[in-house]
């Protein structure tokens, strides 16, 4: 049988991810901060938890994140810049990712296919930015690309069949997009699981270190 780990399990992407995959009869391991204080701002929680855990996992999924914390909005524009709320950022949709990365070596297998796959966003896109605005958020998910593409290359070192991207799961109607969806199409959760699904399904080793939208298409660094 089929094992996967799944971060944020409780979240609207998560949580979806986790009825589809038990559906197709994975063993899924969901982790996140409201069921078992599983809170990747907290890097001792996140060691302790994931050193207890025993793979080897043929799909990591990071699939947590936020838009706002601590009721800090998205900036329109670097005047509006806070340090803390840039840091919080950080610490969420970056640093926190980076600590799973870390110990994945350990839980993938070496002797076949699996994917590490991390939650991106269209906007942490340098090449694709022509609006400005979001300065933490975009930044942020720019790191957190930088982090999956480093990681990629080192995790090919030992586990040469293993594929780690970063994944663009498109406008999804959950609680974290609902203030900003604005005119964007927007799509249900269970729908965003299949499709994104769908991708990690036709990934291939040589796709490792890349940044993939919803529909299996590069997006630009």
């Amino acid at each position: 049988m089929k094992k996967a780990l799944i971060i944020g399990a409780s979240g609207g992407i998560g949580s979806a991810l986790c009825r589809r995959l038990e559906k197709q009869s994975v063993a899924v391991t969901g982790l996140s901060r409201s069921s078992v204080g599983f809170d990747l701002t907290k890097p001792d929680t996140v060691s302790t938890a994931l050193a207890a855990l025993e793979g080897p996992y043929d799909l990591i999924f990071v699939a947590s994140g936020a838009l706002e914390i601590n009721g800090a909005e998205p900036e329109k524009t670097i005047r509006a810049l806070s340090a803390k709320a840039m840091m919080d950022q950080f610490a969420l949709n970056a640093v926190g990712p980076a600590l799973v990365l870390a110990q994945a070596a350990r839980l993938l297998p070496r002797d076949r296919r699996a994917v590490v796959a991390v939650l991106s966003a269209r906007v942490g896109s340098i090449g694709d930015n022509r609006l400005g605005g979001w300065i933490s958020y975009r930044a942020a998910k720019a790191a957190v690309n930088q982090i999956v593409h480093t990681s990629a290359i080192e995790l090919a070192r030992t586990h040469k069949q293993a594929v780690c991207v970063s994944l663009h799961p498109g406008t999804v109607r959950t609680e974290f997009t609902r203030k900003y969806a604005g005119r964007h199409a927007t799509v249900e959760p269970d729908e965003a699981a299949q499709n994104l699904l769908s991708v990690i399904e036709a990934l291939a080793p040589d796709d490792t270190g890349g940044f993939f939208d919803w529909a299996g298409q590069p997006v630009p660094w």
